[in-house]
Formats: structure tokens, sequence, C-alpha cells
């Protein structure tokens, strides 16, 4: 069974099973073989966490069935569609795609791989964690795979984006600016710090590059800038503490592992987020761009204005406005139009004319839409949301396979709708007398 899927620059024929298919070296990992496969294994894995609708991810894959191949009875290379297995994404805490784990000899401790994305990258960083496994068995540890970064007393170790901050830097750099700051507070003859900065320095390029810069990670050495340790209270290291615009910094009491870290920067920036736009269906170039940049988009078919007045359809926008700051960490397209003005689309996700207001969730990439069931309420919406967000609730193929002409509108001007003028008719010339006694 192939199923096709379309974008804007190529055109992609994937296995049911997502970007790898049997004939590939590539294994695929699922629920159902995962403990099988890879915890209770021997071998060392490399498994990538994707989702077929991900650009970085379809990128990757001829590199990722290269190193498969070259790795072939040395590493166990895997994948997993964490799109279509969410449980087992979350499981490991995946957030973003491609993730790529490193299970070592202990299985249940799993390294983040933030090396480079070819396939002579991923070899080497294999090898390297081979060579590792293979000398903690010859030294009796069963340790699991080791980053081999150095500590900051050695200078080792990639730290290019973590940010040092002093007691003259830090409060132009931390205080009233509009990131969100995860700031370290270290002493260099620290063990816990030693061990903590590898995962500090990963996270933070992960961070960066996830968030657009807009959560950094920062360390201060509190031994050299004590004007900063006491004013924040300091006793212990490492100490992390989270700075918001506005607000008293928290301390941060989650994990120390580079997921950990990953995990709660990415529930700040999303906490902090704007809610996506809502916008009107004018254009063609609205609907694709929108659906097309996101998972799935949220597509609200709002009756006409005439029906309900600018304080009726107010009254619906902000329903949405709501669910859509309410599922921002979703990230989430949301559009709508009046009914009647793009009746093909209207039809081809099952709503045609009836009905209204009516919304269906398209998933642009599978081209498979759901239709809200129940009312158009925040209740309602936010159950039908929240089952689409955990992959249940029933899909249909969007009618025809692909989404129909969009019409060019006048965006609404946010007044009641006014009735169409009716032509006024001249009755001059016409004999009232004589229509009556044709009647007769």
């Amino acid at each position: 069974l192939l199923v096709l899927v379309g974008t804007v620059s190529c055109t992609l024929f994937l296995a049911v099973n997502g970007l790898y298919s049997a004939s590939d070296d590539v294994i695929e990992l699922t629920p159902t073989n995962f403990n099988k496969e890879v915890i209770q294994s021997e071998n060392l894995w490399l498994v990538e966490f994707y989702a077929p609708w991900c650009g970085h991810c379809q990128r990757l894959t001829p590199e990722w069935k290269k190193a498969a191949t070259a790795l072939k009875g040395v590493v166990k290379v895997g994948a997993v569609d964490a799109d279509k297995h969410q449980s087992l994404g979350g499981q490991y805490g995946v957030r973003g795609f491609p993730t790529i784990k490193i299970f070592g000899a202990n299985k249940n401790k799993a390294e983040d791989y933030q090396g480079g994305r070819t396939s002579d990258a991923i070899v080497d960083a294999a090898l390297s964690a081979l060579r590792s496994l293979v000398k903690e068995r010859l030294h009796g540890r069963s340790g699991g795979y080791s980053s081999g970064k150095q500590s900051r007393e050695s200078g080792g170790g990639d730290k290019k984006d973590v940010i040092e901050l002093t007691d003259d830097s830090f409060d132009k750099n931390v205080i009233n600016s509009d990131d969100v700051w995860m700031v370290e507070f270290y002493a260099p003859w620290c063990g816990h710090c030693k061990n903590l900065e590898p995962e500090w320095a990963a996270a933070a390029t992960e961070v960066k590059e996830q968030t657009k810069g807009k959560v950094k990670l920062a360390a201060v050495d509190a031994t050299v800038n004590q004007m900063l340790a006491s004013r924040y209270g300091i006793r212990g290291f490492p100490t992390i503490k989270i700075f918001q615009k506005g607000e008293d910094p928290v301390d941060y009491d989650g994990g120390r592992t580079r997921s950990d870290i990953i995990a709660r920067a990415l529930d700040l920036f999303s906490d902090n987020a704007p809610p996506p736009e809502l916008l009107e269906i004018i254009s063609e170039d609205v609907l694709k761009s929108t659906c097309d940049a996101h998972q799935l988009c949220i597509i609200s078919v709002l009756p006409h204005i005439l029906d309900t007045g600018a304080s009726g359809r107010n009254s619906y926008l902000d329903v949405m406005l709501k669910m859509a700051e309410k599922y921002k960490k979703k990230m989430w397209g949301w559009l709508w139009t009046e009914a009647g003005a793009q009746s093909d689309l209207e039809s081809s996700l099952g709503i045609g004319g009836f009905g209204y207001p009516a919304m269906a969730a398209v998933n642009a990439r599978k081209m498979k839409f759901a239709l809200l069931k129940g009312s158009f309420s925040e209740q309602g919406i936010n159950e039908f949301l929240r089952e689409l967000s955990v992959g249940r609730g029933s899909t249909a193929p969007v009618g025809g396979g692909a989404f129909p002409k969009i019409h060019s509108v006048e965006p609404w001007d946010g007044k009641d709708g006014e009735l169409p003028v009716e032509d006024d008719i001249d009755l001059s010339d016409v004999d009232l007398d004589d229509l009556g006694k044709d009647e007769l």
C-alpha cells in the first residue's frame, strides 16, 4: 500500500511505515517490538525518532539509510515513526523531529545524539560509542555511552552556545530581556557541575535552534561573580534559575540530562509564545501557506454575516482564539471562512452547505481531515482537539485528494452585513389601469 504525500517542491512515495521500507537496512521499530529489539539487545543501537511530514527528517532519510548499510553487522540502526507511535516518542521525551538517541550498554539511559546529520558523522559517532561500550566491558563497567566531553577546567567540550555571564554583564543581558534565560551558577571545582557541563552545552545548542534564540542557556562562575551569587542566594552548586521578564526568578528542579533541560526550555518557550494568528481564507496562498507549515490546520466555516451580524461572528472568533491559545504548544494553524465563500473547500471537507458553524482539522501532508461532531463551543472544541492530540478520532480523505480551487475574496470588514440593494423599478411608462384589466 502506498500513500502519496505531496509538497510544494517534491512528491514522495512513502511506504505505509513512513520514510523507510523493508528493503532498507534501517530497522523499523514500534511499541510492539522495541523492547525485544532494542532494550533486551546486547547490541549498540542508533534510533531515529521521526515524523513523515517533517522536512528535516525527509532530508536525513538518505543519510540514515547509508549509515545503516555501512554499519550493518556492527551497530544496529533503527527508526520510529513517532507521529504514528506517539507513546513511544513520549516515553523517551521526544519533543522535536528528528531526534536521534544512542542506546548503549545501559539501555535504560539512552543518550541524545547531537552530531552532524551526514552519514559520515553518524557512522563516526556510532563507532565512537561502540569503542566506549567495548572499553567499559573490558574494564568491567556497565554504564552507558559516554559523550567523551571534557570538563570546564580542561577547556574541552563545545560550549559555543552557552552564554557566560558576569557581575558586570548580567543585568544588561538578562533583566528586562524579552527572552527567557536559564542560568546555571557553578563552581569550577564542583564535580556535579563538571557532570552537568556537557549536558548543558549540548542542550544550549539544541534550544537555540528550536526556539530561534528565544530561550537562552547561560552560566555564571559563582566563585568569581560573588555579587550575583549573593543576590540570588546561591548556596550549592550547580544551581539553575529561570529568569523571565516581569517575574521573580524561579529554581529549575528538573533532571540534569540534556533531554530534561531541552524539554523544560521548550515548555518555557511555548508558554511565552504568542497564540497563533487566526486568519481568514481570502486566497489560495493563505490556505496553502498555513496548512503546509503546520502539522494540522484547524478550519472553521462560520455562518453568513447576515445570519449572525458582527457580534455573533465575533463571539465565534473569540471561541477559536481561546482554543488557539489553549493549544498553542501544538503549533497548529488556525483559519476561518464564511459559509458559501469557499463552497468547493466545504464540499471537500464534508461540510457542504449546512450545519454552520462547522470545524475541520486537516493534515495537509496526508490529505486527511476530522470533523467536529460536538458543539461549536469551548467545551465541544476542546474535546475534539484533545482527542486529536492523542491520536484518536475518525478521519477521512480530503475530497479529490487535494485542496480544491480557492476563490480570492475581500476580507471581512468587521461590520454587520447589508442585504443587496434591489434595483428600483421605473413604473412611469406603465398604465396601472391596464395592468388591472389584464389580471381580471
